[in-house]
């Protein structure tokens, strides 16, 4: 802005009023004085007024600093003014962006080329209402000046400044689409020959249908597209939304297949087969418990019979019970220790 005016900011020092412009309280004196309590209909009828207040109040007023008349300083001052520009200054928004591997830089969904700035480096883009400037980053030097375009997606690159040499992104491509099918692979390699690395967008949004539908449905897409010559990002998503919407409507009418219960099949065996496991099932448990009820009265049995013993000699007071002591400790001894173990 000072570049396009030829002027030259000077900033006044910190706490010294002294040497700032006595200016800077235009805006404010006027909105105080002028504009204050009255509304107007349209912005003419407010020049109008603003203008009569300047030549018959605001310019002939004395100064409340310089205790001069207003009017009399800007004549003194008029012969060192400069006239303002014939085209007033054009705002923009400047922006930093990276060229991609087309080289073009992306801009409000549009695409403009950037040579000769290289692949992966950043420029500077000025967005002015119908015009694109790229500057390089560092020395602001213009590169490149478009026209706005208003649809998005546009490419603004020449045929001859389009880039056919396939590069690592188009290889990555070309085997992401390969891994959907031959057809998406096909459709993708005729993109990269029609349009070159502009065309690798349009490969990237076709890959990424198969994170979102079917591979299978991707792949009937592309087929479509190529019998019909129509090698568009938006046919093929367009065709595989109306095959998905289709399978799905398929799901929804179809009636849930009924279940049949058989009984004759070869892995099935017959009931008398399953009747007679379960009846040797039963002898056999059968069986095991009975033994163990045998092994445990077995064990129980000399115990008995040691207590019979010892209690009979004492309840009959025979003359031969020093006898039965011996007797009973060799019968008693195995089973003690058996007990104790």
């Amino acid at each position: 802005m000072l570049a396009h005016y030829a002027v030259v900011a000077d900033p006044a020092r910190v706490a010294d009023p002294n040497r700032k412009g006595s200016v800077e309280n235009a805006i404010q004196h006027t909105q105080g004085t002028a504009l204050a309590g009255r509304r107007f209909e349209t912005l003419e009828a407010q020049n109008e007024f603003l203008r009569h207040w300047e030549e018959n109040w605001a310019s002939k007023r004395i100064h409340g600093s310089t205790r001069r008349q207003v009017e009399a300083m800007f004549q003194e001052e008029k012969p060192h003014l400069r006239p303002l520009p014939v085209a007033a200054f054009r705002i923009f928004t400047e922006v930093v962006r990276t060229v991609c591997d087309d080289t073009t830089v992306r801009v409000d969904s549009s695409y403009y080329a950037a040579r000769p700035a290289p692949i992966g480096s950043q420029v500077v883009v000025r967005i002015y209402a119908s015009t694109i400037e790229i500057r390089d980053r560092h020395t602001h030097a213009l590169l490149r000046v478009h026209p706005r375009m208003a649809h998005p997606g546009s490419v603004v690159l020449p045929t001859n400044e389009r880039p056919f040499n396939p590069s690592r992104q188009t290889a990555l491509l070309l085997s992401s689409a390969g891994r959907i099918g031959p057809q998406t692979k096909a459709l993708c390699q005729q993109m990269f020959d029609t349009e070159g690395r502009v065309g690798q967008r349009a490969m990237w949004g076709i890959v990424g249908l198969s994170r979102k539908y079917p591979a299978r449905l991707v792949e009937q897409a592309c087929a479509h597209a190529i019998e019909n010559r129509i090698y568009r990002y938006k046919h093929v998503r367009a065709t595989v939304e109306r095959l998905f919407e289709q399978a799905f409507a398929q799901i929804e009418t179809t009636p849930p297949p009924t279940s049949q219960l058989i009984q004759d099949h070869p892995l099935i065996r017959a009931p008398a087969e399953y009747g007679d496991l379960f009846s040797r099932a039963v002898r056999r448990d059968a069986g095991d418990n009975g033994r163990q009820a045998e092994a445990h009265h077995d064990d129980r049995a000399p115990v008995t019979r040691a207590r019979v013993a010892c209690a009979t000699p004492t309840s009959s007071g025979a003359t031969s019970a020093p006898a039965a002591p011996s007797q009973l400790k060799l019968e008693t001894q195995p089973h003690d220790d058996h007990a104790g173990n």
